[in-house]
């Protein structure tokens, strides 16, 4: 099993506009073989201090996939490819950690 943590920075005001296209992907990607968990997460508005903040225009996509096979198909999916070229001009930078049990 892999685990993901996408980190996704919209440009200043946009990360609404990268959610909504994001949300309107969610059944087609956890329809993909492979895919046991696919959710996107913000900060929490009360973190406190001490806790480090993303930040407003940022959000994080928590993935597990069987398979780095299966996270392969889904980078190559064609929904996914039209969901990147929907977003591209409202982001500003992501960073895609690919993860495995230590």
């Amino acid at each position: 099993m892999v685990h993901v943590l996408a980190i996704i920075t919209a440009r200043p005001g946009l990360r609404e506009r990268i959610l909504d296209a994001w949300r309107d992907n969610v059944a087609a990607v956890r329809a993909e073989e492979g895919c046991l968990a696919y959710e996107a997460v913000v900060d929490v508005r009360e973190g406190g201090a001490g806790f480090a903040q993303f930040g407003a225009d940022s959000f994080v996509v928590v993935e597990r996939w069987t398979s780095m096979e299966a996270l392969r198909a889904h980078g190559a999916a064609p929904h996914m490819k039209a969901y990147a070229s929907q977003v591209k001009d409202f982001t500003a930078s992501r960073a895609i950690h690919v993860l495995e049990a230590a």
